[in-house]
């Protein structure tokens, strides 16, 4: 009796989910071939870690999962099986140490991304994984993979294949969304894509020019359903900064965005405080001492609510839910990342796309969004490793 060939495994993207799926089918004897169409593996990665690699987020499961809203479902047993503890053994299996921060995000303790990926490629070349850079994915030609290469176009047949080429922002780093075009040939169904985690257009006056740079901090977002206690910061285009990113969701449904310059005070409170004499002080002057608003709050207030308010107890309910007036989000090629994607019920429960059997799928191609804040490496890890497992685990079965 003869051994059974080895599998050929192909991934199509070298991100963190493309990454991590050819890591565990590696590990698990397969042979792997790495596609990437950039010159160099995990270029947005390495964008991620350029003001601190933010793994994941050290919080139980059921916040974990909160955060995740619509696709927390079928996403649960994935994060279950790769957790945000298992994120940061895998990081320390790698020599990477971590910290977790005081508002639970987990970095290494280099902060930056480079020297993880240096490890972790040379872990993947020792499992003898094979990576192609330039290597732009075009579909399908029968049953090989087709690409576009210096070399030409050149075809793969493989037993199992991992796309993992996230989502549509940040283009020039890779993630270009045009693999959606090709899925959706095939029938699958695509959940448009929309920019999440993105920034806002704000179109100011002149008198805002000296505050841009001017960060905004200790002040809390809302937009529908969804709230943020977090810096943003005034900038020639807008707001930027987590604490817009984390409500952009309710900004792109339609929902109003307000801002809530005094979260730990109450209208009576604030109310109390601007009754103090004001004597011969400007107004912004008397908020700045009463309230101990900054100068850049006075001029966001002053210029998103001017002629402001008669009475103090309207003063007051005023700075507690600012309306902003915005013109949108940032285009989705300047977003963090993407909502859309592949529709989960387009997938098997081992991500598996159910029309084209032994293709899963990974990572932003799926259709889930998240804050930032760890969420968003840390999902792409769970489905990378996922898919790849579930991959091993469909061709040993056809192996039987």
């Amino acid at each position: 009796m003869t051994d059974a060939p080895i599998k050929h495994a192909v991934v199509i993207g070298a991100g963190p989910a493309g990454l991590m799926a050819a890591e565990v089918m590696a590990e698990a004897g397969l042979k792997v071939t790495l596609c990437e169409a950039k010159p160099s593996a995990g270029r947005k990665f390495l964008m991620a870690g350029k003001s601190g690699l933010n793994l994941t987020k050290d919080e139980a499961f059921t916040p974990f999962m909160a955060a995740l809203t619509d696709a927390a479902a079928p996403l649960a047993p994935i994060i279950r099986d790769f957790d945000s503890k298992a994120v940061q053994d895998w990081a320390r299996g790698l020599n990477q140490e971590v910290f977790t921060g005081s508002t639970g995000r987990v970095f290494p303790k280099a902060m930056k991304a480079s020297p993880l990926l240096r490890a972790w490629m040379g872990r993947l070349g020792a499992l003898g994984v094979e990576l192609r850079t330039r290597w732009s994915w075009q579909g399908w030609q029968g049953d090989a993979l087709t690409f576009d290469t210096p070399m030409g176009p050149q075809q793969i047949t493989a037993d199992a294949t991992v796309l993992a080429l996230g989502g549509a922002s940040w283009s020039r780093l890779g993630a270009t969304g045009a693999w959606a075009d090709i899925l959706q040939a095939k029938g699958i169904k695509i959940a448009p894509f929309a920019p999440s985690n993105a920034g806002l257009m704000v179109e100011w006056s002149p008198h805002m020019a000296k505050h841009f740079g001017a960060p905004l901090k200790g002040v809390a977002w809302a937009a529908g359903p969804y709230a943020s206690r977090g810096e943003a910061t005034l900038s020639l285009r807008g707001l930027e900064g987590g604490g817009i990113y984390t409500v952009s969701r309710g900004i792109r449904e339609g929902h109003a965005l307000t801002l809530d310059l005094l979260p730990d005070m109450t209208v009576p409170e604030i109310t109390a405080r601007l009754s103090k004499p004001r004597g011969k002080a400007s107004l912004a002057n008397h908020l700045r001492k009463t309230l101990k608003l900054s100068p850049a709050q006075i001029a966001l207030v002053q210029e998103m609510a001017r002629p402001l308010p008669n009475t103090l107890r309207a003063t007051a309910r005023l700075l507690k839910a600012l309306p902003v007036q915005h013109a949108g989000l940032r285009p989705i090629d300047e977003a963090i990342s993407t909502a859309g994607g592949i529709a989960f019920g387009a997938l098997d429960q081992g991500l598996m796309l159910r029309d084209l059997p032994g293709v899963f799928a990974a990572g932003e191609m799926l259709d889930w969004e998240a804050p930032t804040g760890g969420y968003l490496i840390s999902v792409s890890l769970a489905t990378g490793r996922w898919a790849g497992l579930q991959a091993v685990k469909r061709l040993r079965a056809t192996d039987l």
